[in-house]
């Protein structure tokens, strides 16, 4: 049996105003880790939709197993054997996690009875998350789980299609770190199987510790691939950006004034938040911390009217404001930036300029009528604040990298001119050099006199941004350091003391 699985040579693609691939090879071995690299933008997601049927290529070749295959879409290309783990989830809600991870090919009782067999097909799912050692109810609702729980779900989908390639996009950008480590299992079993592992991530340490070999893409080329041990962060990140990148992290003009927001006693009623007191100042940066299931979400959830509050109250400049729905938080000053970016932040497929509007579509307005010069004006003077890569303003914004896509939503949401701006993992899944700039634009809206609060789940991400850090666990805030001179430790200690309370 050939080494050998999949050999793609000179693969070219181009949309309007780009050209996303020029000429890439790329080669995958049986048994074997291979990292995909590069910034947003660099042709990454767009190669593998070629391999997985999503795009047709304009030139070159694939060959999975030594014959050419041509796959006009994704159920062909999973018939074929390649499976894909898609960084942004695209699950029914309505449906149960057994009936998502089956959907269009249920088992029946027989070809002569084409019934679905709902008890075979739960069967199944409990058969895989059993091989898997994932702890999921296959009867539950995929609205009703976590983003990580559906992430697992859909790994797992994946693997039950006894794919001979699977490719992972960013596949823990929404687990928590035990999470991670039952994947990397599972990956490590997949691997001894004979599967062919394709693994596209912007954690290095991730890429380092379980891939065998790495690509690197810059510009739709591919401009490296070595072997992994023969790797560094720092190389590859010079790979990726075309140059040195001397920090991480950029400096920051701090300009920290008066109490902006207070949160008094707040609690929630369809969630599990309770009463959550601290203040935000104008100008300050605030970090929020915690594991999977914390309350962190929850929180600006709470603040931004997505959820009934029980009881408490929000100070806004000395003033009591209720934020019963999100139309009264705007309206109030407040905005915020989802953890799922393409389920509940962008509208795919509307351009950037409606993007960038939608939610100042009445300030726009003249006797109810939206002035097209105005919005086009607004999405310029905004969408080049943010430095929004695109042909065009009237591009489809699902057709942007991801880091651009959350760049216009940050577009959006400051043409709003908000006090109080809750971001919810805006980082996730972007590569290192999109979120220096992401940091950068941060740091000018702080410096605005805007009050910010971010949750994220990378610690590093929070020590290297934040002014002031709140850490939850149980659905209540254990504690708050001061940003500087703050541990890792110190953050985990916090994160675990009310663990119980979950």
């Amino acid at each position: 049996m050939s080494e050998e699985l999949l050999r793609i040579v000179g693969l070219s693609k181009s949309f309007p105003g780009v050209k996303a691939l020029d000429k890439v090879d790329f080669t995958l071995k049986r048994g074997s880790v291979h990292a995909l690299m590069g910034e947003n933008g660099a042709g990454k997601s767009t190669l593998m939709k070629c391999l997985f049927g999503v795009y047709s290529p304009d030139e070159g070749e694939i060959f999975l197993e030594g014959r050419s295959v041509r796959f006009q879409s994704s159920r062909e290309a999973l018939d074929g054997g390649v499976a894909m783990v898609h960084q942004e989830l695209n699950q029914a809600g309505k449906l149960t996690i057994a009936e998502n991870t089956w959907l269009g090919r249920f088992p029946t009782y027989s070809p002569l009875l084409p019934l679905i067999d709902k008890r075979k097909m739960i069967r199944r799912t409990e058969d895989i998350f059993a091989k898997l050692n994932i702890s999921i109810d296959p009867r539950e609702r995929t609205e009703e789980l976590s983003v990580s729980k559906r992430q697992m779900a859909e790994i797992a989908k994946a693997v039950s299609y006894d794919a001979k390639i699977i490719v992972f996009d960013e596949p823990t950008s929404s687990l928590s770190e035990a999470e991670s480590e039952k994947l990397f299992s599972i990956i490590d079993m997949l691997k001894r199987g004979g599967c062919g592992i394709i693994y596209i991530s912007h954690k290095m340490n991730e890429i380092l510790r379980i891939c065998d070999t790495v690509t690197v893409m810059r510009d739709g080329r591919r401009v490296c691939t070595e072997a992994a041990a023969d790797m560094d962060t720092e190389k590859i990140i010079r790979l990726m950006v075309g140059r040195e990148m001397n920090a991480r992290f950029p400096k920051r003009v701090k300009r920290i004034g008066e109490p902006l927001l207070e949160v008094s006693s707040l609690s929630a009623k369809n969630n599990h938040l309770r009463e959550a007191s601290f203040k935000l100042r104008s100008g300050e940066i605030l970090g929020v911390s915690g594991l999977e299931g914390s309350g962190r979400t929850e929180l600006l959830e709470a603040i931004f009217g997505l959820s009934d509050i029980s009881s408490g109250e929000l100070i806004l400049d000395g003033i009591k404001v209720k934020n019963r729905t999100p139309k009264e938080a705007i309206k109030n000053g407040f905005a915020l930036l989802t953890e799922e970016r393409r389920s509940t932040g962008i509208f795919g497929i509307l351009d950037i300029e409606r993007n960038t509007t939608i939610s100042s579509l009445k300030a726009l307005a003249k006797l109810g009528i939206v002035s097209d010069k105005k919005a086009v004006a607004a999405t310029k003077r905004y969408a080049g604040r943010m430095r929004v890569k695109t042909p065009s303003l009237k591009a489809k914004i699902q057709n942007l990298s991801g880091g651009n896509q959350q760049k216009v939503i940050l577009a959006r949401w400051l043409l709003t001119e908000p006090k109080v701006l809750l971001l919810d993992e805006p980082t996730r899944g972007i590569d290192v050099g999109a979120k220096y700039e992401i940091y950068a634009l941060l740091g000018e809206i702080a410096e605005s006199g805007c009050g910010i609060i971010v949750v994220s789940s990378e610690m590093e991400e929070l020590f290297g941004i934040t002014d002031r850090i709140i850490v939850m666990s149980g659905g209540r805030i254990a504690g708050e350091v001061v940003t500087e001179g703050a541990t890792s430790e110190e953050l985990m200690r916090l994160s675990a003391s009310n663990i119980e309370a979950v």
